[in-house]
């Protein structure tokens, strides 16, 4: 029933899809649940006396329904495990089940192709449409299922547009603020009580994630490109596991927000879930909640978040060649954790650790929620003028002095350039820590001198090193 749901999903756009619509259509990309279809080379929505038309090979190649064509008959039947569709060129009856049912427009035959009218199976099925004319693209969106095992598509859309996407419409919802993958591990931070479930699907394996009567927040919106069903994704390139992460709003009665791990295979998992902040851990052995990591004291594990600045669409600043600040604060915060997960009494977090988009408000409360122990920002620095160059650390409270002053002790003598300091300044990510806090500026992507040496590798093993150094030498 799903699989044919999808299909007669097709044709429900003749509902919706404006009479102007014209040979122009015949270019337009079909979402399904958030997903474009890739359609095969030479296959093309079409549009015939005002009624959108869809090739049957459509059905077959991107919805894995069982096809059958006829050519004796000229007839195609498309069946799934409890339904069945027959449909007959030129005729304007199809069957549906064993019984007949009038079609808007009857099936036509466009060389050696076979298109069949989108209306008809649109009115078997209570499915959204959205029609963008400006991008001219057809969004389908399936029904809700009543639980997770009930087989809709794995999690990549859901709702009916952007509108309730939106927080503020219903003053009781929480929302999701942000969103990481780092280190095997999926980081989700909500604001707001949020009781999530965590399921795995198969064909294909994927881990769900639905947070109900949660909606995403505004700074969420603005950061990440979300389409007209309100579905995103976030690629994950460095985990052979992991094939890419999806989120969208899955569901508006009630508004539920269902972010998807598309796997690569079975894979276990662990999960999380405190103070705003679910987990889902890949590490872990076995489909079970593990408990959060605790605070560490006596002889027990140092949590150290380490934070790449910026990163996703936040490239920061841009340096005298071209290049982008958050590629240089990614590869320099990967070496660092590398080292650090070579100490057997340190537990290294990152905030992020691929090209994600990653709010200040989302990078606190990951340290907040984990009770980290010490908490350590990246970034390199710019100026409007090319003169200023060097290394220098920031902190913001006085808990955080003495990490700073370690820390650029040794930061300072593995980069080699120009020591500017310690310095005090309010930012978020070490102000709103609760835990010693350092914002550590290597050099100056605006000074051809600094940048000449940011993007080189021997020269970021050498301050990775120094970095963890400093961590060592505070936590003693």
């Amino acid at each position: 029933m799903k699989k044919l749901g999808f299909l007669l999903a097709l044709i429900l756009c003749l509902l919706v899809f404006p009479k102007s619509v014209d040979a122009a259509s015949s270019g337009a990309a079909i979402y399904l649940d958030g997903q474009q279809l890739n359609l095969s080379s030479g296959v093309k929505v079409d549009n015939i006396k005002g009624n959108v038309m869809i090739p049957i090979r459509v059905v077959s190649e991107n919805l894995g329904f069982d096809v059958r064509w006829d050519k004796s008959s000229r007839s195609v039947t498309v069946s799934s495990s409890d339904k069945s569709v027959r449909m007959v060129v030129g005729n304007a009856q199809a069957e549906l089940d064993g019984e007949l049912v009038d079609l808007n427009l009857p099936p036509v035959l466009s060389g050696d192709t076979t298109l069949v009218p989108l209306r008809f199976v649109s009115q078997q099925m209570g499915l959204d449409v959205k029609w963008d004319n400006a991008a001219k693209a057809v969004y389908l969106t399936s029904p809700v299922p009543s639980s997770p095992d009930a087989g809709t598509s794995p999690g990549s859309g859901g709702g009916s547009g952007t509108d309730s996407s939106a927080p503020g419409n219903n003053a009781d919802l929480s929302t999701l603020t942000g969103i990481s993958f780092s280190d095997n591990r999926l980081m989700i931070s909500t604001e707001g009580t949020v009781a999530p479930s965590v399921f795995p699907m198969k064909g294909p394996d994927r881990i769900v994630v639905d947070l109900p009567n949660t909606a995403f927040s505004e700074a969420f919106l603005a950061d990440h490109v979300m389409n007209p069903s309100s579905g995103g994704e976030m690629a994950v390139t460095d985990y052979p596991d992991v094939a890419k992460i999806r989120f969208a709003l899955f569901s508006h009665s009630p508004s539920t927000v269902r972010v998807v791990i598309d796997l690569n295979g079975p894979a276990s998992y662990g999960v999380t879930h405190e103070s705003g902040l679910t987990i889902v851990d890949l590490n872990a052995e076995g489909d079970m909640v593990i408990p959060p990591v605790p605070p560490v004291s006596g002889s027990g594990k140092k949590i150290v978040v380490i934070d790449a600045g910026h990163g996703g669409s936040q490239p920061g600043a841009t340096s005298v060649t071209g290049k982008s600040e958050k590629v240089m604060n990614l590869d320099l915060a990967l070496k660092v954790e590398a080292l650090l997960k070579n100490e057997k009494n340190i537990e290294v977090v990152m905030t992020r650790s691929n090209d994600s988009t990653l709010g200040l408000k989302d990078r606190v409360k990951i340290a907040n929620d984990l009770k980290a122990d010490i908490f350590v920002s990246i970034h390199g620095n710019s100026s409007t003028s090319s003169s200023p160059n060097g290394t220098e650390t920031y902190y913001t409270r006085d808990a955080s002095k003495q990490l700073a002053n370690v820390i650029h002790k040794h930061l300072a003598k593995a980069t080699g350039l120009f020591d500017r300091g310690v310095k005090y300044s309010s930012l978020h990510v070490t102000r709103e820590t609760k835990m010693p806090a350092v914002l550590l500026e290597i050099g100056f992507l605006s000074n051809k001198g600094d940048e000449a040496q940011l993007f080189n590798e021997d020269f970021q093993n050498r301050v990775a090193q120094g970095i963890v150094e400093g961590i060592k030498e505070y936590l003693k």
